[in-house]
């Protein structure tokens, strides 16, 4: 028996019985295994993101994410080792009520887009900057005007669309994150930026783009729809930006298959605004329950009896379902050809605050009340109380926690699903054993990556990770540096 192997059944064992005298078991779902078919991406740098904006206000309500092995970790870095490459992050222009009560949803204005997209760059992830140019939630039901924008003429609102895009990026930026992409508008079927008028929406999306293009003209430009199901709309869309000379470089849209019909219609989508318009095209917005079982006390977009059911819902509520959906969806993009994008999964790590599985009477409403409060506080529901201030019909209205907890890739106890490691293996890796740095030849300086990454002075994508672990012991160590360094000295064990 290898001592790495002995090594990792002792560590196995202290698992267990930490569980064992911590009073928990480890979740089923977080133990059920998951089989991956790689894809043959057509485009090299196939974007497999996702968006996970609530994490700082989640972070604060006490919530902490670990990997599938138990180790409690950075959720950037767990995402990044698990082959998330791209981070999306809403940006609301002023989510507070006058009492500087946050609004919910992540309460995510722009220095919280700031610091999310510096722990995206830490661990080697580019930043799509989603301004929503609304307080709140911005979808095609509601594209309300920011509050300091609601009595400006049309050409003043464009001015302060212009530097207020411009001053959000250079704050972000600053801050250290690696903005690639900037989506001009939220799911903008019906406006943006509280202007309403289709005579005037291509104005709006013009001033944004010229901002971002003035900003950083290597920052692709996306615009992002919803509905891809009414096939003929959506195509209306991208001829209605070419014939008002809108200037951007991403035809994006959502893509819920509870509600957006066949995959087969969304390439087809999809590649009408790439072969008519040369554009590039992605999903900005998925995502797939693993359970129909809630576990914050908030009804959830799916559950049993709620959008459960179709003739698109070709997966079961598993990880194995979830991690399906996953890359069927890339599938269906990329079927497009090198001009399918990427993927982003919707808010995959909003789990609940506290788990109210199981409970009931007394023991049930105390916790949920414990979540409210939570919610309240640090804004990890999707809207708080306050939001009433915005948007008294809706938010205020029906104000609670998270409506997709069951779609995340992380359990009621944080603990990473198998599901998570889809954005990995969708892949299909090649590597050196031992060639750190991926430059395809094994050196030195592969040992002196081992090390680094050891120190946490540098991290490595998963793909690196699988090459340096050249003792196979599951993942990099000091002895894996010191291998690399007798096989370049000539040793043959």
């Amino acid at each position: 028996m290898k001592k790495a192997s002995v090594f990792r059944r002792i560590a196995a064992a202290v698992l267990v019985i930490t569980a064992l005298l911590y009073g928990c078991a480890f979740p089923s779902h977080a133990q059920q295994s998951v089989t991956v078919q790689p894809i043959d991406f057509q485009n090299g740098g196939f974007i497999r993101g996702m968006d996970v904006s609530s994490v700082i206000s989640l972070e604060n309500s006490g919530v902490t994410f670990r990997d599938e092995n138990g180790r409690e970790k950075d959720l950037l870095r767990i995402l990044a080792d698990h082959g998330v490459n791209y981070i999306r992050v809403r940006v609301w222009n002023d989510p507070y009520d006058s009492a500087r009560h946050g609004y919910g949803g992540g309460n995510n204005d722009v220095d919280t887009a700031a610091l999310i997209g510096r722990r995206a760059a830490k661990y080697g992830m580019k930043l799509l900057v989603d301004f929503h140019y609304s307080d709140f939630w911005a979808d095609p039901a509601k594209q309300k005007s920011p509050k300091s924008w609601a009595d400006l003429s049309l050409d003043d609102r464009l001015d302060a669309l212009s530097a207020y895009t411009s001053a959000s990026l250079e704050t972000i930026r600053r801050a250290g994150a690696d903005i690639g992409m900037v989506q001009i508008g939220n799911e903008t079927n019906s406006g943006v930026a509280g202007v309403t008028d289709f005579k005037d929406i291509p104005k709006v999306f013009r001033a944004a783009s010229a901002a971002v293009r003035a900003f950083d003209p290597d920052i692709l430009v996306a615009i992002h729809f919803t509905n891809p199901e009414q096939t003929g709309t959506t195509e209306w869309r991208a001829d209605w930006l070419a014939e008002n000379g809108v200037d951007y470089d991403v035809f994006a849209v959502s893509y819920y298959p509870f509600w957006h019909g066949s995959l087969s219609n969304l390439t087809k989508v999809l590649r009408y605004a790439a072969d008519t318009y040369d554009k590039y095209v992605m999903v900005a917005e998925t995502s797939y329950a693993y359970t129909l079982a809630d576990t914050d006390g908030h009804p959830n977009t799916v559950s049993r009896g709620h959008n459960d059911t179709g003739g698109d819902l070709l997966w079961d509520f598993t990880p194995q379902g979830q991690a399906d959906e996953v890359r069927a969806v890339m599938d269906a993009v990329n079927s497009v050809g090198e001009k399918g994008l990427g993927v982003f999964y919707w808010e995959g790590a909003w789990i609940t605050v506290g788990d109210t599985a199981g409970l009931d009477g007394a023991a049930y409403t105390d916790r949920l009340n414990a979540n409210r409060a939570l919610w309240e506080q640090f804004g990890s529901g999707w809207a708080s109380s306050a939001s009433a201030d915005f948007d008294p019909d809706d938010a205020g209205k029906y104000c609670g926690g998270s409506a997709v907890d069951n779609q995340a890739f992380f359990d009621a106890s944080g603990a990473a699903l198998a599901s998570l490691k889809v954005f990995d293996e969708v892949l299909a890796q090649e590597f050196l054993p031992g060639d750190a740095d991926l430059s395809g030849s094994l050196e030195i300086l592969d040992a002196t990556r081992i090390q680094r990454y050891l120190a946490d002075l540098c991290w490595l994508n998963p793909t690196a990770q699988k090459a340096a672990d050249i003792n196979n012991s599951g993942e990099p160590d000091i002895l894996d540096a010191t291998r690399v360094q007798r096989i370049l000295a000539g040793f043959k064990d």
